[in-house]
């Protein structure tokens, strides 16, 4: 990775584990709040199963096209001021969302919809953050206490959310929802001191951003990085769907609920963790491959296994443990597409962030599609056959490969 000219050489004051704390904001909102506990609430009101699910996809849009307003984290002031501004921001608007008579009004959606959008300056300002980091064992750190976090954040946030729903009203859950987003972004004045990158103007600033995302993007380097991240490698798209196949398992409610819960939190967040173990020597895109045919690997338990909940237990505890380690490594290899984070650091993040989306999306429905035809092996039989062929041919790829230099 060459070096920005204008960022710090030394790594001595690189904390890598405090990313796992700074990305505690949209944690807690996404994982937390969208995808956890506002299914919940919108019943308590009231709201209908399809509306409700309409309203979480809604807000889910965020994470997907964010990469068109996140390049703003790059101007102005320090990114981890913006992770500040937009976390803060973010709970503002919660606060007055949660003080709607009812979560589904427009008002309180559309209020709900730009915080997602504020809390999204987030993940880009973590993004730009880490590509100034100089090593490559101390990006691989940073990624794995980066995703460890958010599952972890994610999880705490729905287990303290969930527990206080049926004690406290609305607009005090709002309060302490907020809390829950605005507070974790204090952390960031404790973040690695990062210059702001100065220029000469709009037109240098232009010049330089572009010159940056070529480097990036338009190169032939650049082209199996666009394919390995969208390929449906460790996408873990089957997380969602494995509380509705434990019931074909015999799998109970309530081992349902710590399974793909709190335990599940745990365990993703362990094997991200775990993925810091990987010696920075292996690069980065062999060690994502592998982890997802080890991923895949573990859905044939489930594929091939006998339907008892011994062995949705087994499957599940090894999917969710090699999912949270695909997750590391994957940001990892973000960090090794974008390069020296430079002027535009966070907007190409984001942009690259935003495609590494795009396989949980099309492997939910073919997963879908899968249990439809062939029933309940069918569902963990698809993923592993996708994540496989496409790892086997990617991994062929990245090790035969002749080292180019960083950019």
């Amino acid at each position: 990775m060459q070096e920005d000219a204008a960022e710090p050489t030394s790594t001595r004051s690189e904390r890598p584990w405090i990313f796992g704390l700074l990305i505690a904001p949209i944690a807690v909102l996404s994982n937390g709040v969208i995808s956890g506990v506002l299914s919940y609430l919108l019943r308590q009101q009231g709201v209908g199963s399809a509306r409700g699910a309409a309203i979480i996809s809604l807000l889910n849009l965020p994470q997907t096209i964010y990469f068109l307003w996140s390049p703003i984290t790059d101007f102005w002031i320090l990114r981890r001021n913006w992770l500040i501004l937009g976390s803060i921001a973010s709970a503002a608007l919660l606060i007055v969302a949660f003080h709607e008579p009812n979560l589904a009004t427009h008002t309180a959606v559309t209020l709900l919809f730009l915080s997602a959008c504020l809390c999204q300056l987030v993940v880009a300002s973590c993004g730009g953050m880490m590509g100034t980091l100089h090593s490559e064992a101390t990006r691989r750190r940073a990624s794995s206490f980066y995703q460890a976090g958010s599952l972890a954040f994610g999880a705490v946030g729905i287990f303290v959310l969930a527990s206080l729903a049926g004690k406290f009203q609305l607009g005090t859950l709002g309060w302490i929802t907020a809390a829950l987003v605005a507070l974790p972004a204090l952390i960031a004045f404790g973040a690695p001191r990062q210059d702001f990158i100065q220029t000469n103007g709009f037109s240098d600033a232009m010049v330089r951003v572009w010159s940056e995302f070529k480097a990036t993007f338009i190169r032939w380097q650049a082209i199996p990085y666009t394919i390995l991240i969208t390929f449906p490698i460790a996408s873990g798209a089957a997380i969602g769907l494995l509380p509705g196949l434990a019931v074909d398992y015999g799998v109970s409610g309530q081992q349902i609920a710590w399974m793909n819960g709190l335990g599940g939190a745990v365990l993703t967040a362990a094997g991200a963790l775990a993925a810091s173990l990987v010696p920075a020597r292996v690069p980065a895109p062999v060690a994502y491959l592998t982890a997802g045919i080890i991923n895949a690997a573990t859905l044939a338990v489930l594929a091939l296994g006998p339907l008892h909940p011994t062995t949705y237990f087994i499957g599940a505890t090894l999917y969710l443990f090699t999912v949270g380690a695909g997750y590391a490594l994957f940001t990892a290899v973000l960090l090794e597409f974008l390069g020296a984070s430079g002027k535009s650091g966070s907007g190409r993040y984001s942009i690259i962030n935003s495609l590494g989306n795009i396989p949980v999306v099309y492997m939910i429905f073919l997963d879908g599609k899968g249990y439809g035809r062939w029933g309940a092996r069918g569902l963990p039989a698809t993923e592993a056959i996708a994540g496989t062929v496409g790892a086997l041919i990617l991994l062929s790829y990245f090790l035969t490969r002749k080292k180019q230099p960083a950019v």
